[in-house]
This record gives C-alpha cells, sequence and structure tokens, in this order.
C-alpha cells in the first residue's frame, strides 16, 4: 500500500500552479475565438462547427492519454511528462492563434491547441488523485478549481487591463482582429508553460512501490492493448460515474451554448449590433471580458468557500444549487440592459463554473479503482465533450427555426438547460469502489470522498 502524506496547504497550491496556465488558455478560447472567427467572416449560425476542435480532440486524446500515463514508468514519474509536453505545444498554439490571416487556419490552429491542453488535464487530474489521500481530495480537487478561476479571470480581463495601460481598443491588424486579443494571446503562451514549470519544480509524483513498479513493466505495451483497458473500463464503469452522464449531458451542452453566444448575445441585446466590424462590437467583447472575469473570479473565491459546504452537505447538494443558480442567472442575462447588472447573474454562474470543475470529480474519485485513475478520468472527459460535440452538430439545425437566429435565445436555453442538470445531480447515488454500497454523501462525516479499494 502507498503511503500517502498529508500535505500541507500549500503544498496543494504549489502542485496545482500548473492548472492555471491550462485554465488561463481556455480562458482564452471561451472570450475570443467566437469574435476571431467572426473578424474572419464566420457565419453566427454556423458557428458552432467552428468550436468542433475541442470536443472532438477530448473524446480521443484524453482517455487515450489517461491510459498511457497509467502505464508510463519514466525517471520523472508518469503524469508529469505529459504535463510539459502538453504546456509546451499549448505555448505554440497560443503564440500562433491571433496571428490567423484565413478562417481555415484559425480553426486548425485550434484544433492543435486543444489537442495540447487535452495531453495536459486528465493526467494532471489524475495527479492529484495519486498525490493525494482520500480525506484531502476535497481541497485538491476544489484548489483546482480555484486556480481554474483564477486563470480564467484574468484571461477574460487581460484585454481590458491592456486597454487601462494605453493600448488602443480599436487598433487592428490585416484581419480585424484586435491588437489587445493579440497581446493577451502572447501573455497566455508565457504563462502556459511558466506555470507547469512551477508545478514540475516544486512538486514530485510519489514513487511506485516495487511491485507496482513491477506490475506496470509487464503491462502490454502497444496501441491494442490501451485501447483494450479503455473498453474493459468503460464495460467496467462504476454506476455513479454513468449517473453524472447525464448531468454532465445538461452542463456542458448548457455551457458550450453560453461561450459560443454570450458575446453576440450582448452585441444584440446592449450595443443592438452584429456587424463585427463595428466599435460597439469591440465593445461588446469588452463587456463580455469584464463579466466573464468577474464569474471566473468569482469561481475562485467560490472554490475555497465551497469546500465546508462540501464537507457539510456533501457535492450532491452543492452542486446541484449551484447549477440552479446558474441556470436562473442564464435566464436573466437576456432582459437586463444596464451593463452593471451582469455582474450580478454572473454570480451564480461563477458559482456553478466553480462547482463544475470540483466536485464531480470529488463524486468520482471515491468510486474509480486507483490503479486506472487516469484512464477513467479521461472516459469522465467524454462526458464533457460528447455533449458538446453534440451541441455542435444540432444547435445550426434549430438556431433560425426554433431559436428565430437570436444569439440571445441560446443564452436562454442554455439556462433551461442547467435546470435540468440541477434536477439530474438529486439521482445521483454515490458508490464505493471496493464494496459497491451506497454511502451517504450528504452527512457531515461522509461528503469527502470515500477511501477506495487499493488504498
Amino acid at each position: 500500500m502507498t503511503h500517502k502524506p498529508h500535505l500541507s496547504f500549500w503544498q496543494i497550491v504549489n502542485m496545482n500552479v500548473g492548472f492555471f496556465g491550462i485554465q488561463f488558455s481556455f480562458g482564452l478560447q471561451q472570450s475570443s475565438m467566437s469574435p476571431i472567427y467572426k473578424y474572419l467572416g464566420a457565419d453566427e449560425a454556423t458557428l458552432p462547427l467552428l468550436w468542433l476542435a475541442g470536443p472532438v480532440t477530448g473524446l480521443v486524446v484524453q482517455p487515450i492519454i489517461g491510459a498511457m500515463s497509467d502505464r508510463t514508468v519514466t525517471r520523472w514519474g508518469r503524469r508529469t511528462p505529459y504535463f510539459l509536453i502538453g504546456a509546451i505545444l499549448c505555448s505554440l498554439g497560443l503564440l500562433a492563434m491571433p496571428f490567423s490571416p484565413t478562417l481555415w487556419m484559425a480553426a486548425s490552429l485550434l484544433w492543435i491547441l486543444d489537442a495540447a491542453n487535452n495531453v495536459t488535464m486528465e493526467p494532471y487530474r489524475a495527479f492529484v488523485s495519486d498525490k493525494l489521500a482520500p480525506k484531502q481530495h476535497s481541497l485538491g480537487f476544489l484548489t483546482q478549481s480555484a486556480f481554474t478561476g483564477l486563470g480564467q479571470t484574468l484571461a477574460y480581463l487581460t484585454p481590458t487591463l491592456l486597454v487601462l495601460l494605453g493600448m488602443n481598443k480599436d487598433a487592428t491588424n490585416s484581419s480585424n482582429i484586435p491588437h489587445i486579443v493579440i497581446a493577451a494571446f502572447m501573455i497566455g503562451a508565457v504563462f502556459s508553460i511558466s506555470s507547469v514549470l512551477w508545478t514540475l519544480k516544486t512538486t514530485k509524483e510519489i514513487p511506485l512501490e516495487a511491485d507496482e513498479l513491477a506490475r506496470l513493466r509487464a503491462t502490454r505495451p502497444g496501441v491494442k492493448a490501451i485501447a483494450a483497458d479503455i473498453v474493459l473500463a468503460i464495460r467496467e464503469m462504476p454506476s455513479t460515474m454513468k449517473q453524472l452522464a447525464l448531468v454532465k449531458l445538461f452542463q456542458w451542452y448548457a455551457m458550450f451554448c453560453y461561450w459560443q453566444y454570450i458575446m453576440l448575445s450582448l452585441a444584440s441585446t446592449i450595443f443592438g449590433t452584429s456587424n463585427p466590424a463595428s466599435a460597439e462590437f469591440r465593445d461588446a467583447g469588452l463587456l463580455n471580458g469584464q463579466i466573464g472575469a468577474f464569474y471566473n473570479f468569482v469561481a475562485f473565491i467560490a472554490a475555497f468557500a465551497l469546500v465546508p459546504f462540501t464537507r457539510r452537505f456533501g457535492p450532491k447538494a452543492v452542486h446541484s444549487v449551484c447549477l440552479a443558480l446558474a441556470g436562473v442567472s442564464m435566464l436573466y442575462i437576456p432582459m437586463i440592459q444596464a451593463p452593471g447588472l451582469l455582474f450580478v447573474a454572473m454570480i451564480g454562474i461563477g458559482l456553478a463554473w466553480a462547482s463544475i470543475m470540483g466536485n464531480p470529480y470529488i463524486m468520482l474519485a471515491g468510486c474509480i479503482p486507483p490503479r486506472r485513475t487516469g484512464v477513467y478520468m479521461g472516459i469522465f472527459n467524454m462526458f464533457i465533450v460528447i455533449p458538446m460535440i453534440i451541441q455542435i452538430f444540432t444547435l445550426p439545425l434549430y438556431y433560425h427555426a426554433w431559436l428565430g437566429g437570436r444569439p440571445e435565445n441560446v443564452i436562454r436555453l442554455a439556462g433551461a438547460l442547467m435546470l435540468c442538470a440541477a434536477a439530474a445531480v438529486c439521482f445521483v447515488r454515490i458508490r464505493q469502489a471496493d464494496t459497491g454500497e451506497a454511502a451517504s454523501m450528504d452527512t457531515a462525516d461522509a461528503s469527502l470522498p470515500l477511501r477506495p479499494s487499493g488504498h
């Protein structure tokens, strides 16, 4: 049994600093990709198709990388080589993205960027599960959630900060991409690699014990063996994980709708424009950055504030309440005419975002076998990307017919789906990995992830 020492708060912070750079990159995508596509001439109705890179690369890459990291044996550890490779590729993608001269090039670079982020993501989540004892899973995953909030806060806010520092918000390159957006991507490239290097310098993986090391070295290598691992893991998937799939279907379909259309919705409802060449459209982009930064800042604070509530009431109850608040907020956004009131709505979205990035993983961590953490974290990501793929191919079919071709109606749809997700959480039963017996996670003492078998 591998001993996992109790880590201090700052040790847990150091091990999660690399998540800051990953999430800064994701924040730039969420806030800037739809505007960049519009600047390069994209059609509004088919905009979701241009976001296909993220979910498809996640669907393919993360389970494979997760399974590979479970089998990896190197002098640097099982997970950390993937952090470094992914961070380098991510930085290169961020450097190139804002200089895209055509729509197809921007879409192609997004494929590279998302593949790089996906190489890093699930080994990083598995790293936290590997490193921490079960009683510290809650703090570990919610610390990741905090860095998600912090990284995305700064990503959304960077263009506004650059304007405050003296950059011209209306200065653009030949493709109509603002200089402040270009500068934000340059900053993201630096953060992506430097934050991961900080984690690699300050945090080492727990060395594998001799019997586990021998087992890994005796494991069959190759693509077929990895594919067999994934298929077997899917076949033996814990019931808790299956029940969480419905929750994630609703919540991630909703979040993808929100990210793709919130800036266009603000341009329509507050600034009265859909013209990407107008100053009002660029103002809508800055406003989106400000409210996006605010909800991510709320998520950063809430990630720590939710810890005692999660311990007291359990991750299931807390997650349901947070999703419901986001649903109400999204339904409210299209009715807002005064920009200042948007920040009130962002509180609900920020609470949900903190919960989304932490509580499902707390529920998951106790029900999966430790030896297969990487592959199950990768498969769990499929429950994120499959809803995104469904959204990409279905929304264009009814954007005009059912939603009237209005981006604000997409935000209303997102709100309704968030309420459905909040209801679906109530039907999740959290079970231990070893016995399969239902565990009451709704009480104070059982609110932390249960001790999985093999520890």
